[in-house]
C-alpha cells in the first residue's frame, strides 16, 4: 500500500493556562444567564494539543485520526489544523505540503466550506508551513498514514466549530522487533507536570520519554526517576532543554547507571510547558504507549482491563513520604469485589512498588479501584496487562484515570476488534454513546446504557449504517456516576494478540463563563 508520510494533531480542551490554552465569548448581554447572574456554559473557542513521534521502527504503519464533534452552540466558523512540530518553524521553501487521504489545507473543501481566516491570518499560515492535514466538518473524522521511522512529532490547533471536543489518536502497528504489536496513543494537551508509574530502565526495555514542546520559546525539563528504594540518582535528568517547537526522546535508560523493571517517572517543567508520553517497547512481550497517570489523590480507578488479560501488574507509588496500605477493589460486572490474596497492598512513602496479580479478571470484565484510608495519601498508579501466551504475548498499559465528567471520545475504531469498557464505581449512571460518520461514509448511531454502582460492562457499542473506514465513538455522561471509560483496539497477527488500551478522558470541551458583576478571582489559579 502507497502511503503519504503526514503528520497530524488534534487536541482535546484545555481550561487552565498552565495545561494548553482555551478561550470563549462572553455571553450575550441580553442572555437569561447574564440577566440572573448565573454562569454561562459555553464551548470553548481554541484549544491545541500534541502528538509525539510514533515510533523509530522502519515497519511501523502509522494511522492518524482526527475528529470534533458537533457541539450546540459552537461558532459557525473555525479550523482544525494539523502540523509536524518542526514544520512550524521550518516550513518547506515551496510552501506546501503533502495531501492528506480525507483532506489537506489545499483541498477545494476547504475554500468551499470557508474557514474564517483572514487574510493576516492565512500569511501567518504560510509562514508557518501548510498544514498537512484539516478537519473539514465537525461530525466526520478524518485520517491520514505514514510508513516507516519518519513519522515526526505533532503541534496543531483548532478554533470555532471545531475547538469544543477535538480530539485526535495515533495507532501503530510494528511487524516485527522491539516493541512489535499495536501502540496508540490519545493526543494530549501541554502541561508543566506529569506522572509516569510504569516505566523501566531494565536491560530487557527500551522505554522512552517523549518531550514536545509546542511554543517559541525553549522549555526546560527535570526528570525524576523513583524505584523500589527511592529516588534514583541521575546523571543528566536535570535542566533538559527541549526547544521551540520541537520534540525530544530521552532514553531513560540512559539516565541512571540502575537498571530496575519498575520505576515512576516525574517529569517537571521549570519554563515553559510540554507534552509528555512514555513509550514502553519490551523484546519479548511487545511494547505500547504510557500516558500519564491521573493527578496524584487517594482514590484511584483504573478503567477497561481486557476480559482476557493472562497478566496484570500494578504499580503504584506515593509522592509523599507517608507509607499507606491501599485497598483494592475489582469492579466487575456484578460489582465490586475484593481480589483473594490482594486485598490490600503496602506502599512505602517515596518508593515505587510493583504487585503481579495474575489473570485479574478472570474472563470478564474489570477496572480496578485503589483507595488509601480516609483518602489521606495520594498515589500514582498504572497497570501492565499482558494478552496471549508463551513468545506470543502483547502487552499495553492502563494509567488510573480522570472521569467522565461531560463527554469524551475515542477515535480510530472499527466494525471488529473495538471494545469500549465503562464503569461506574460509586454510583448508578447513564450514559449516551454516539457512533460517528465514517472516515469513507456511514451514518451516526446513538445508543443510550445504565451502568449499574460498582460495576464495569463492556457494552455493545454502536456502528455507523452503511460504516465505510473508522468512526469515533463519543461517551457522554447523562445522569449519576461518575463514569470511567477506555477503549481496547485488537487484532490478531502471526498468531499474537495484538492490543491497545487508552483510557478516555473528559475532552474539557465547555466552560463555565460567570456573570462581568462576578469576582473572577475564583476562576484564577
Amino acid at each position: 500500500m502507497n502511503r503519504t508520510t503526514l503528520s497530524l494533531i488534534a487536541g482535546a480542551t484545555a481550561l487552565a493556562a498552565v495545561t494548553g490554552f482555551a478561550a470563549v465569548s462572553a455571553p450575550d448581554p441580553g442572555s437569561a444567564e447574564q440577566r440572573t447572574g448565573a454562569a454561562a456554559t459555553l464551548p470553548v473557542e481554541r484549544t491545541g494539543l500534541l502528538c509525539p513521534r510514533p515510533s523509530t521502527s522502519d515497519l511501523a504503519e502509522t494511522t492518524y485520526t482526527s475528529f470534533a464533534p458537533v457541539t450546540e452552540g459552537a461558532d459557525g466558523k473555525g479550523t482544525a489544523v494539523l502540523r509536524a512540530a518542526a514544520q512550524q518553524s521550518a516550513p518547506d521553501d515551496d510552501g506546501t505540503s503533502e495531501d492528506g487521504e480525507n483532506g489537506s489545507a489545499d483541498e477545494e473543501g476547504e475554500k468551499d466550506e470557508g474557514d474564517g481566516k483572514s487574510e493576516k491570518d492565512a500569511a501567518k499560515d504560510d509562514k508557518a508551513g501548510k498544514p498537512v492535514l484539516q478537519l473539514q466538518e465537525p461530525g466526520k473524522p478524518v485520517t491520514a498514514e505514514a510508513d516507516g521511522a519518519d513519522a515526526p512529532a505533532l503541534v496543531g490547533t483548532a478554533d470555532g466549530r471545531f475547538a469544543s471536543g477535538w480530539t485526535a489518536q495515533q495507532t501503530t502497528e510494528v511487524a516485527a522487533g522491539t516493541g512489535r504489536g499495536l501502540q496508540g496513543v490519545a493526543c494530549s494537551a501541554a502541561d508543566t507536570q506529569f506522572w509516569f508509574p510504569g516505566a523501566s530502565t531494565d536491560d530487557s526495555r527500551t522505554d522512552y520519554l517523549h518531550l514536545t514542546n509546542p511554543d517559541d520559546s525553549a522549555a526546560v525539563v527535570d526528570i525524576e526517576l523513583y524505584g523500589k528504594d527511592g529516588e534514583l540518582e541521575t546523571t543528566v535528568g536535570e535542566g533538559i532543554t527541549v526547544k521551540p517547537r520541537s520534540a525530544e526522546p530521552v532514553l531513560l535508560s540512559t539516565l541512571t547507571a540502575e537498571k530496575q523493571t519498575d520505576v515512576t517517572v516525574h517529569v517537571v517543567v521549570r519554563s515553559g510547558r510540554v507534552g509528555a508520553a512514555v513509550q514502553a517497547l519490551d523484546d519479548e512481550t511487545g511494547g505500547d504507549w504510557l500516558p500519564a497517570s491521573a493527578d496524584p489523590s487517594g482514590r484511584l480507578v483504573l478503567p477497561g482491563i481486557p476480559k482476557d488479560a493472562t497478566a496484570v501488574r500494578l504499580v503504584a507509588f506515593t509522592p509523599g513520604d507517608a507509607d499507606v496500605d491501599l485497598k483494592v477493589r475489582l469492579a466487575s460486572p456484578s460489582g465490586l469485589i475484593t481480589p483473594a490474596g490482594n486485598e490490600t497492598l503496602h506502599v512505602k512513602g517515596g518508593m515505587t512498588a510493583a504487585f503481579d496479580l495474575g489473570d485479574l479478571t478472570r474472563g470478564e470484565a474489570g477496572s480496578l479501584v485503589l483507595t488509601a484510608p480516609d483518602g489521606s495519601v495520594p498515589v500514582v498508579a498504572a497497570v501492565r496487562v499482558l494478552r496471549g501466551e508463551g513468545g506470543k504475548q502483547e502487552s499495553a498499559f492502563i494509567p488510573a484515570a480522570r472521569p467522565v465528567e461531560t463527554r469524551a471520545t475515542a477515535l480510530d475504531n472499527t466494525a471488529e476488534g473495538t471494545t469500549l469498557s465503562v464503569t461506574a464505581p460509586e454510583g448508578d449512571a447513564e450514559i449516551k454513546v454516539t457512533a460517528s460518520a465514517g472516515t469513507k461514509g456511514g451514518t451516526p448511531q446513538t445508543k443510550t446504557y445504565s451502568i449499574k454502582s460498582g460495576t464495569t460492562q463492556d457494552i455493545e457499542a454502536p456502528v455507523p449504517a452503511g460504516l465505510k473506514g473508522s468512526y469515533a465513538l463519543t461517551v457522554e455522561t447523562r445522569a449519576g456516576g461518575p463514569v470511567y471509560a477506555s477503549r481496547t483496539l485488537a487484532s490478531t497477527e502471526g498468531g499474537v494478540p495484538f492490543f491497545t488500551v487508552q483510557p478516555l478522558p473528559d475532552d474539557r470541551g465547555m466552560v463555565a463563563v460567570p456573570d462581568a458583576s462576578e469576582n473572577l478571582s475564583v476562576l484564577q489559579r
